[in-house]
């Protein structure tokens, strides 16, 4: 039968048989090698963190004004339900197929080439745009701290880049090592930050938002009505958002059959308990409608109305950390799924050469140049922050949709770690998914018809030119062309 197989694979059309300017396609992907057994689960778990703390320290609050903390609460446990379910779900796909393309890989098996651009291009939109964001949220930062004399403006945006960037291109190693330390501080930050509110927690203040008593099923702890739950769902994404992108480090990643699985646990474990600490010591040190509209809301829950405090101080230097470990670990993100999609073929090849230290440079620095340039023109990080939670949420109903098809298509495939639940955790995560997608629309529908223009043009790309110049010998479409082989023989 392997035998049958290997004649099969050899008949599947491969539309680029010299991929690049008339390299073999062990030369083509020789080129295009990262660097293997750089992160154990440790540098994973930190990764996972780091991908989301930013967000316990900034921008879940506004979801207090969208639905008052009756509403955020809800929508943060349901959209914490949709990220366990992914998580899981992902936690097998990533130790049946181990590389650098995590949810693109994941769904051109299950969905084929369509599917894999459309979820590939999801997760690029998500992990450019939030960069972009991210650094003007530090740029604001440095300017409320008075550090250096510096103002939130290019030229603190473009260091970032630069910097962060530079330790990327030294080696993945000392990258993940590097998020794993700064992350440990913002943490660290954030459990002392809840020991300082909680012992000013008031449960009083919980509900002390204003109610519309126009609103449907409005009362103290919906004030926004029922509504406000769906509208608040982008807002409980933040307690979590990103930590779906751990298997993008698969193929430098020590076993990662058994470390995928590991890290993706440990990280959402960490991140709803720091979720949950957040949230409550937050608003009941000072009360919902006083940290709702904040951009700081860590630090207004210990202040009040009273001045600066050490304690203030400190945890506004460890938001900054925060921020920090989350930009960072961003731009790994987007620069290993860009990686995989030009490698093969779906974007520009010359976009997944990687350097002497097996660095993927170009795959690093031109979203990087994207993301300095819409920071510098636009300054506005809530915007772009909305359009990557539009590509975040297309990518996850896409990716638990490539689980439960896998699943139903190819039950007998391999799978050294199975989903808790099976089918129904992953369709869990593909409806919360779907209706995260549609409560976009109800934040910032500008944010989601720019998102839908980018990803137009995109698929405009994809439709008329990549998609005839795949690379057969790319990891993910090798995958595929195995089941697709496997599946003709069993036909015959």
């Amino acid at each position: 039968m392997a035998d049958d197989i290997e004649a099969r694979l050899a008949a599947v059309p491969a539309p680029t048989t010299s991929p690049d300017g008339g390299d073999s396609p062990d030369e083509y992907l020789a080129r295009r090698t990262l660097r293997r057994g750089s992160a154990g689960w440790l540098l994973l778990t930190g990764l996972g963190v780091a991908y989301v703390v930013s967000g316990d320290f900034s921008g879940w609050n506004v979801g207090l004004d969208k639905g008052g903390f009756g509403g955020l609460a809800i929508a943060t446990v349901l959209m914490g339900a949709m990220y366990a379910c992914l998580v899981f779900s992902l936690a097998e796909l990533s130790t049946i197929l181990p590389t650098a393309g995590g949810g693109y890989g994941f769904a051109r098996r299950a969905l084929g080439p369509w599917g894999g651009f459309l979820t590939g291009t999801a997760i690029l939109i998500e992990y450019i745009l939030a960069p972009a964001a991210i650094v003007i949220f530090i740029g604001d930062y440095v300017e409320s701290l008075g550090l250096f004399g510096l103002t939130s403006s290019w030229p603190v945006y473009l260091g970032c880049f630069v910097i962060f960037i530079g330790v990327h291109l030294w080696g993945v190693g000392e990258a993940l090592r590097f998020s794993l330390v700064v992350t440990a501080i913002a943490v660290t930050a954030l459990l002392i930050f809840a020991v300082g509110a909680f012992t000013e927690f008031d449960a009083s203040g919980l509900n002390d938002i204003p109610v519309d008593a126009n609103a449907f099923g409005s009362n103290s702890w919906l004030p926004l009505g029922v509504l406000g739950i769906w509208a608040a769902f982008p807002f409980g994404m933040w307690f979590f958002l990103g930590v779906e992108g751990v298997p993008l480090a698969a193929e430098e990643a020590k076993d990662p059959v058994r470390s995928m699985p590991k890290a993706l646990s440990i990280s959402m474990g960490i991140l709803a308990l720091l979720a949950l600490i957040t949230f409550f010591a937050a608003t009941g040190a000072q009360g919902a409608d006083a940290v709702k509209a904040a951009g700081n809301p860590l630090v207004v829950a210990l202040e009040g109305d009273g001045g600066p405090t050490a304690l203030s101080r400190f945890v506004n230097y460890a938001g900054l950390a925060g921020l920090v470990a989350s930009f960072f670990s961003l731009i790994y993100a987007g620069s290993r799924q860009l990686f995989a999609l030009s490698r093969a073929g779906y974007l520009p090849r010359f976009l997944s050469l990687t350097s002497k230290r097996k660095a993927p440079y170009l795959g690093l620095i031109i979203p990087g140049a994207i993301g300095f340039a819409l920071a510098a023109a636009t300054g506005d990080g809530a915007r772009m922050l909305n359009i990557a939670v539009f590509g975040a949420t297309i990518s996850y109903a896409l990716m638990a949709l490539s689980h439960i098809v896998l699943r139903r298509r190819e039950p007998d495939l391999e799978r050294p770690y199975r989903t808790p639940g099976g089918i129904l955790t992953s369709s869990v995560a593909f409806l919360l998914a779907l209706s995260a997608l549609v409560a976009t629309f109800l934040v910032d529908k500008d944010a989601a018809f720019i998102a839908l223009a980018v990803y137009a043009v995109a698929l405009a790309y994809f439709a008329l030119y990549s998609r005839h110049h795949l690379v057969a010998s790319a990891p993910e479409e090798e995958f595929a062309a195995l089941a697709e082989a496997e599946a003709e023989l069993t036909r015959d």
